[in-house]
């Protein structure tokens, strides 16, 4: 397209010649140079400009309907924090997948058949443990948590585990210790007795008899409230009401279970009798506990922190509350959102706080730089407030706009919580846009005029920040050739190490080493082999399927094959199934004879063993298929482990079990495992989609913004490059991409290109006045460089703050994000100047220009 307008225009507002502080250059009092322009360049122009009539009109307004502004604002803030009050709390393992996510529904279905299988474990490990006085210990222990845990559906230890035994043709079932031992004798008969049952191994005791475990098991429902004889007396005298589903056990229930545990245990703990509890709810609520330190903890810090910077630069104390009121009252309007709308608090969300605090100050403080800079320079206060907003009001919108969309890239993520802080981010840096926009210049109308005129930083400060900032300015622009040289080359290397990384999903590698129950779990994993379940559910399709034999065989054969041959690091502690208790059954009803521990030849014996096993009195048949025999359940316990070893394992199981019953019978694989799997996969498919939403929507604004589609793209190499270093810092540092550390990329383009935006739309701007590439860097690092320094700063601080974290993926976190905005700002300072001056190296000098035009 052909450029539109002379390359020379007359300036009417430079009517004298001035050296900039660059040296370099000189402005013509009568002519300066343009950029040529084409049409759609000169209609983006246009649309800035009237844009930023709009700004200044709006703070004009603001400025006349300060009071009713603010009002307007804090009733909005208290309608929206009264949601505060509905917000909870949930760490759970299901909590990571989103409602209706077919594994989901899958594990909720087979918790109505069979029950939770996410259970405590503790572990006691006395000096002797087939002793009077340990078994007396365990039995205390025992007792207790039978009676001071709530809402257990049932308690398993060596007091009560199921001994089967036959006399003459009876089947007898009771608890182990339902005879307690009084000899030494009795004692290496219990010791023999325990040892030789294949069922306890791994189960309730350790292969080398030294670690017995009691194993809780929670229930799937909250109980019921006790009812005295007359109320449930009344019921018979009323028509039933309609049953309705029941309410699951919840994040309170669940935590009142583990906080008696936890109290239990400490009171049975002593010398020569070492306990651990363990298990999923244990290291769920652990993190819970951590959530919430870490949340606390973060926001204190972060607000500190950032009224601390905030005195140092402005001074001042109007400086200092009207940002940090801008984005206080934006995050409790986003929290009090997420309660209203019913979204739990989980675990990625506990960044949320402080990063919008730290993000939210950052539009306030370049709309607070350049009041200040007006106000020093002798305009009238409303005037430098209307000023300030029109010249700082579209790059402060754009730049709200890209971090939304950087954080807003991740609503589509198939994670729920990174789903779930995708878009209340993004809300929230919206809300602080609005905030930003109304409270600010009202509030800056507001407050008195002294007040507004200490909004100024120190001289000598400003001074020393001035010449930093011209150097920055000088080195880019003269040495451009080698400055995007050495990017580029260290851009390939870094992507040589970044694709080397490997994902990871391990919340309990988040909690510190000495945390209880990271001990606990690696002691229970190592002695009795492993806390976390893997279930298949067998559904024969037929009534009374699972009285087949050959079905049973092949559970059994499964069975052995598992415990022997498991695939890649996992390896199997223990594994239960219906034909396990036929084999008991069927030995008993032999004599008790070890050669009959196996399934019956006859496969008419086999319902009727199972009768009487029923009519002996135990359900724990219940626990292991459905009432009409038709499905079965087929569970195998693990030791805790990063989940990238489970899916390898989990298709070993499901190859094996296809090949073992082909169509003949229908095998879902479930289990806590399988929902860590699942996480680990979306984690994987959701942080490859999110870099490439968020890198395509923020290019697309930047193109948008400057009106150039070839200046905005090489104007976008500022904010990949720090990515690509960041990715090559993990790979060097052994820092894996998990479900935090995938955060890293999303968040920090969509603040890094903030600074390239305020960059860029004051580069053109000055471009358009002086013609010179090195006075118009020079002059918008002068005026936007200051708060881009001071805005990276605080985000900077603002993610550092996350390295006191207790959760280490957190401390990752918030290393890296920092990094990450460091290193951007330095590629704005460095990088940016170097490559608007390759992209305008044809643009003829203001000299040389003058001298052209005299000679003609």
């Amino acid at each position: 397209m052909r450029p539109h307008g002379p390359l020379w225009t007359a300036d009417a507002h430079h009517h004298h010649q001035r050296r900039t502080s660059c040296g370099r250059c000189r402005h013509s009092a009568r002519l300066r140079p343009t950029v040529p322009r084409t049409r759609r360049e000169l209609i983006v122009t246009g649309i800035k400009a009237r844009v930023e009539k709009w700004f200044e009109a709006l703070a004009a307004f603001l400025c006349r309907r300060r009071i009713p502004a603010i009002i307007v604002v804090l009733l909005a803030t208290a309608a929206a924090a009264s949601g505060l009050r509905y917000l909870v709390i949930d760490t759970s393992t299901e909590s990571f997948l989103r409602t209706g996510d077919p594994v989901l529904e899958r594990y909720e279905d087979f918790r109505e058949q069979f029950g939770r299988d996410d259970v405590i474990i503790v572990s006691v490990t006395p000096d002797e443990l087939f002793t009077l006085e340990s078994l007396t210990g365990l039995k205390a222990l025992h007792d207790s948590l039978a009676s001071g845990v709530p809402n257990l559906a049932g308690i398993t230890s060596m007091i009560n585990a199921r001994s089967t035994r036959g006399e003459s043709d009876r089947l007898i079932v009771e608890d182990l210790l339902q005879s307690w031992p009084e000899s030494e004798p009795d004692l290496a008969a219990l010791r023999s007795q325990v040892l030789a049952n294949p069922l306890y191994r791994n189960l309730l005791i350790s292969p080398d008899g030294t670690v017995t475990t009691i194993v809780l098991e929670l229930a799937g429902h909250a109980e019921f409230e006790e009812q005295s004889v007359d109320d449930a007396l009344a019921l018979f005298d009323e028509s039933p009401p309609d049953a309705g589903p029941r309410e699951r056990l919840g994040e309170e229930e669940t935590q009142e279970v583990i906080e008696a545990v936890g109290e239990i245990v400490a009171e049975h703990r002593r010398d020569g009798f070492v306990l651990h509890a363990a298990g999923t709810p244990a290291v769920t609520e652990s993190l819970k506990a951590a959530l919430q330190d870490d949340m606390r903890r973060s926001v204190l810090l972060a607000v500190t922190v950032i009224a601390l910077l905030l005195c140092a630069v402005f001074r001042s104390v109007a400086a200092v509350m009207l940002p940090l009121g801008v984005v206080v009252l934006a995050l409790l309007s986003t929290l009090g959102l997420m309660g209203h709308l019913g979204t739990p608090v989980t675990l990625p969300i506990v960044i949320l706080p402080s990063f919008l605090l730290a993000v939210g100050v950052g539009a306030a403080v370049h709309l607070l730089a350049i009041h200040s800079r007006n106000i020093r320079a002798g305009h009238e206060r409303e005037r430098a407030i209307i000023a300030a907003v029109g010249h700082a009001g579209l790059p402060v919108l754009l730049t709200s706009l890209t971090t939304a969309a950087g954080l807003g890239s991740f609503a589509v993520a198939d994670v729920a919580p990174i789903a779930d802080l995708g878009q209340y981010s993004a809300i929230g840096v919206l809300i602080a846009l609005v905030y930003t926009l109304i409270l600010l210049p009202a509030g800056l109308a507001l407050i008195p005029s002294w007040a507004v005129r200490a909004v100024a930083p120190a001289d000598r400060a400003s001074a020393m920040t001035d010449r930093v900032l011209a150097a920055f300015a000088r080195f880019g622009v003269r040495n451009a050739v080698p400055i995007v040289c050495a990017f580029l080359v260290a851009a390939a290397v870094a992507f040589g190490l970044a694709v080397q990384l490997r994902f990871s999903h391990d919340v309990l590698s988040w909690l510190p080493e000495h945390w209880p129950v990271q001990q606990a779990t690696r002691a229970i994993d190592r002695n009795v082999g492993g806390s976390v379940s893997l279930e298949v559910v067998l559904d024969t399709g037929a009534e009374n399927g699972l009285h087949d034999r050959d079905t049973l065989l092949k559970l059994d054969a499964l069975k052995r094959d598992i415990e022997s041959e498991s695939a890649g690091p996992t390896k199997v502690g223990a594994v239960l199934s219906v034909a396990d208790l036929l084999k008991e059954i069927h030995q008993a009803l032999n004599e008790n004879r070890a050669e009959f521990h196996r399934i019956p030849e006859n496969p008419a014996l086999i319902p009727q063993e199972f009768l009487l096993f029923e009519n002996s009195g135990s359900d724990d048949l219940e626990d292991l298929v459905d009432f009409s025999f038709s499905r079965a359940r087929f569970s195998m316990r693990v030791p805790w482990q990063d989940t990238l070893a489970y899916p390898p394992f989990i298709r070993d199981v499901e190859a094996r079990f296809a090949d073992a019953f082909g169509d003949s019978a229908d095998v879902t694989v479930t289990g806590i495992m399988s929902l860590l799997s699942r996480t680990l996969e979306n984690t994987i498919r959701s942080a490859a989609r999110s870099y490439l939403i968020a890198s395509v929507v923020i290019t697309l604004m930047m193109v948008a913004l400057i009106g150039r589609i070839g200046t905005g793209l090489i104007s976008m190499l500022p904010n990949f490059t720090p990515i690509l270093f960041t990715l090559a810092l993990m790979q060097v540092a052994g820092i894996p991409l998990n479900l935090f550390t995938m955060l890293v990329g999303s968040i920090a383009i969509g603040l890094a290109v903030d600074d390239t935006v305020h960059f860029m739309h004051h580069f053109h701007r000055y471009l358009e006045r002086t013609g010179s590439v090195e006075a118009a860097v020079h002059e918008t690092l002068q005026t936007s460089g200051r708060a881009m320094l001071l805005t990276s700063t605080v985000l900077t601080a603002g993610f550092f703050i996350f390295c006191l974290a207790d959760m280490r993926n957190l401390v990752d976190f918030g290393f890296l994000t920092g990094v990450t905005i460091v290193t951007a700002l330095a590629a704005d300072f460095v990088l940016a100047p170097a490559l608007m001056a390759l992209r305008y190296r044809n643009l003829r000098r203001p000299e040389a220009a003058a001298q052209q035009g005299e000679a003609k």
